[in-house]
């Protein structure tokens, strides 16, 4: 890794010996650790867009995201005239309030507000949570560190005025307003996840029972066996990753939107301009007045006309807020709506025909089988979308600790948020035949779609609302307004599918109740586990003793001891010394931690910790990662670690003896240097890792936090003397010795049983659940991809 170059900016302060050169407090530190914490990143962690990237992105976000929102005319109207048209008008009320429904919470609320919402490019529930968190301590996890908050990423400029500071203050000091928040958004996840189930389903089976058209012999269950068979080739091919399918769906779902478009242009002109009156929202209140509580009803249905918004709001962190604005303003949307309007002219015309396949019998006869097969390929690919979303949010809860650990693996190297997870591919598979073959029509599985479709969009407007609150500076008569007109509008879509609840929604809740219970227990013990290790975390004094017992061996080698602990020693250490009393010459304890933001860059990854003696030569590492943030393979880590830790062990001995010559010349800021990276170069940033305030003095650099230059300032270097610098060149060879005597991976087994006078629902949920967990999820070796045979294992059981 290439050095940067490092060089202090000084200025001259009288002194009554002589005029000595001072670093300005003014000077704006470029150092990661000291990196202007409240500075926000620009954009999203794709880097910065150009026309030609854009216009890349926009072209697979057609392939990825669009599909689903273009095959929503296959059944939308289908479901909604189910038992036919009851008066012409009502076609004209109901195409009227898809079109306002589209635009209001397609285009309104997800592209051009909720977009912006983002977590550094990140979109999703828990993105937005995520983005919360980084301005209010809500996580349950007493993990924080002062340390986190100047992660040049970390942070953007909170908003201020009283408002935020009372959203802040609520969410920080109320463990209610704390559960709640946390309980939204992983229910919004558990919906989120059993809609994936739902959508491949839908769209293809409404696309095969057009077969019934030229084939009407074919049975029911032919065609279930059919929207079987291609959901399982869907799924088979995901591992290709979204880069190379969002290239080969793209071109068919460009084609298929320009052909509805001019399907229903043709159907518009042919048999009613007159169609175009929809726009009128008059047409609306005589829908309700006419209708009353059955048109009250059929507003479940009408929201099928914006399902996949919300997925497309999670899959942000695919794409790009410009290339998804600007391809869903120029193509899906005048698409999509030219599809409705045509269906409602020839709907309007044709009242008393089969309403069941209404888009198929408004096609014109001669084109029927072009867009058969464009229809079966657009809903095959419109459940990408889903599937995508379900790869990202199942690695966003793994990385928060809310579900057991599964394989993920990253499909594109120039886009690091597209993601395969094969455990989940499976499961949705599974569960996406498992669906077809039990509801058998579209009309039960639309049933079961609306009620995730509208919790999650009630759950979506009350966390932007928090973040409108908190994080952006908007007039609260803006906010108060978006409250207002979508919550209102939300809950009565809501009200409508839950009045239908035996019909069917049972089934996303049901499923949404065991993902919830999974999340819920797993990150109740991991909370749990880590409060007892805090607790019982091993004092400095206990370490002392424990490394100068007569019968313990320091064998050669350097020991990476694995903890989830960021503060202290775990009681995991003393327990192995107590069974085996031998441990390295070098013992490293390494924490990793994922941060509530998407990407941490090398150089601010590690945190460093001397623990006293010295001379023991033991450190405290914490490598901090993003959700989005890719482990390194074993060798890979190590060698990082190695170099900064080598670094720091030459800062920490270098601030050390400065000391004296702040003593000498107290006007001296030593703590104000700027570092300068080479433009080819990368900067470091070594940290250690328990500060708890700013730094005021330079004493407190050796217990607080230590800054890396390759060059170093020059009245430090004069006040080096040798056997200084002897000493640290010593340590630092033995690192690298102790490194090439073998590296040993060092990780607890531990079980974690409730107490015995636990009630009976903690048991089962501590001793049975969490364990059939623990035990069918990834091992901790496998993520962190550690060799077999440099593996330690020390098991320990902990009863909370």
């Amino acid at each position: 890794m290439a050095m940067g170059s490092a060089r202090s900016s000084l200025e001259i302060v009288p002194h009554s010996g002589g005029d000595v050169e001072v670093p300005p407090a003014d000077v704006p530190r470029q150092d990661s650790l000291y990196r202007d914490a409240t500075r926000p990143a620009h954009g999203g962690h794709h880097g910065q867009d150009n026309w030609v990237r854009t216009l890349r992105l926009g072209f697979q976000c057609v392939g990825i995201l669009y599909a689903d929102l273009g095959t929503s005319p296959l059944y939308v109207f289908s479901n909604t005239f189910k038992y036919g048209v009851g008066h012409e008008d009502d076609v004209l009320g109901v195409l009227s309030l898809i079109i306002y429904s589209f635009l209001l919470f397609a285009m309104v609320k997800i592209i051009f507000i909720a977009l912006y919402a983002n977590d550094d490019g990140d979109g999703g529930t828990f993105a937005l949570y995520s983005l919360i968190s980084r301005y209010a301590r809500v996580a349950l996890i007493p993990n924080q560190q002062a340390e986190d908050d100047l992660v040049s990423t970390h942070r953007y400029l909170s908003a201020t005025g009283r408002r935020a500071q009372w959203m802040k203050n609520l969410l920080e000091t109320s463990k209610p307003a704390k559960l709640t928040l946390f309980f939204l958004t992983i229910f919004a996840t558990a919906l989120a996840i059993s809609d994936c189930m739902l959508t491949p389903p839908i769209s293809v089976l409404s696309a095969v029972n057009g077969l019934k058209l030229r084939a009407p012999h074919l049975t029911t269950d032919q065609i279930v066996w059919i929207t079987v068979g291609i959901l399982i080739l869907f799924f088979a091919v995901q591992h290709l990753g979204t880069d190379k399918i969002g290239y080969t769906f793209a071109p068919l779902v460009v084609v298929w939107l320009l052909l509805i478009a001019g399907i229903g242009l043709y159907n518009l002109i042919k048999y009613d301009i007159g169609t175009l009156r929809a726009f009128n929202p008059k047409y609306i209140f005589d829908y309700f007045r006419r209708n009353k509580k059955k048109g009250w009803v059929s507003l479940g249905e009408i929201l099928l006309c914006f399902t996949g918004t919300e997925a497309l709001f999670a899959d942000l962190g695919y794409f790009s807020i410009k290339s998804i604005q600007l391809s869903f303003s120029f193509g899906l949307l005048p698409s999509v709506l030219l599809t409705y309007i045509g269906q409602a002219a020839y709907l309007r015309k044709h009242l008393d025909m089969q309403i069941s396949n209404a888009f198929f019998n408004s096609i014109p006869s001669t084109l029927f089988w072009p867009t058969f097969v464009l229809a079966l390929l657009a809903s095959v690919i419109g459940s990408q979308a889903m599937v995508s979303c379900a790869f990202a949010t199942m690695s966003h809860l793994q990385t928060l600790s809310c579900f057991p650990r599964v394989k993920i693996l990253h499909t594109s190297r120039r886009y690091s948020g597209q993601l395969y997870i094969p455990e989940v591919n499976f499961f949705l598979c599974v569960a996406s035949c498992i669906v077809t073959l039990s509801f058998r029509t579209t009309g039960f599985i639309a049933k079961a779609h609306e009620i995730c479709v509208a919790l999650v969009m009630v759950i979506t407007t009350l966390l932007m609302t928090i973040v409108m609150l908190l994080v952006w500076k908007v007039n609260i008569w803006w906010i108060a307004a978006f409250f207002a007109v979508f919550m209102s509008t939300e809950t009565v879509y809501l009200s409508a599918v839950l009045y239908k609840f035996t019909q069917g929604p049972y089934f996303p809740l049901a499923m949404s109740a065991v993902l919830m219970v999974i999340m819920i227990v797993w990150h109740y013990v991991h909370v749990k586990r880590y409060k007892y290790e805090l607790q019982h975390t091993v004092s400095p004094d206990e370490v002392r003793h424990l490394l100068e017992r007569h019968d313990l061996k320091r064998v050669p080698g350097l020991g990476l001891f694995y903890t989830e602990l960021v503060q202290g020693i775990p009681p995991i250490f003393p327990h192995l010394i107590e069974k085996i009393p031998t441990v390295h010459s070098v013992i490293v304890f390494i924490s990793v931690k994922h941060l509530p933001i998407p990407h941490v860059d090398v150089q601010e990854r590690f945190l460093f910790r001397q623990v006293e003696p010295k001379e023991s030569m033991v450190f405290r590492c914490v490598a901090r990662y993003g959700y989005r943030d890719t482990l390194e393979m074993a060798g890979d880590f190590v060698a990082t670690l190695v170099e900064y830790l080598q670094y720091y062990v030459r800062d920490l001995s270098l601030y050390c003896t400065a000391e004296p010559l702040r003593t000498s010349y107290p006007s001296i800021r030593i703590d104000s240097f700027r570092w300068e990276k080479k433009p080819s170069g990368h900067g470091h940033g070594i940290h250690a890792e328990e500060m708890l305030t700013p730094i005021q003095s330079f004493s407190e650099l050796t217990m607080h936090q230590v800054g890396m230059s390759n060059r170093l300032p020059q009245f430090q270097t004069a006040k080096m003397n040798l056997e200084e610098m002897l000493r640290i060149e010593e340590d630092q060879k033995l690192i690298q010795r102790e490194v090439d005597n073998g590296v040993v991976y060092i990780l607890g087994e531990t079980e974690v049983v409730a107490k015995p006078h636990s009630n009976l629902l903690k048991k089962i949920a501590v001793n049975y659940i969490f364990d059939f967990l623990r035990k069918n999820s990834r091992k901790g070796e496998k993520m962190l991809s550690i060799p077999r045979g440099q593996l330690l294992k020390v098991g320990i059981t902990y009863e909370i």
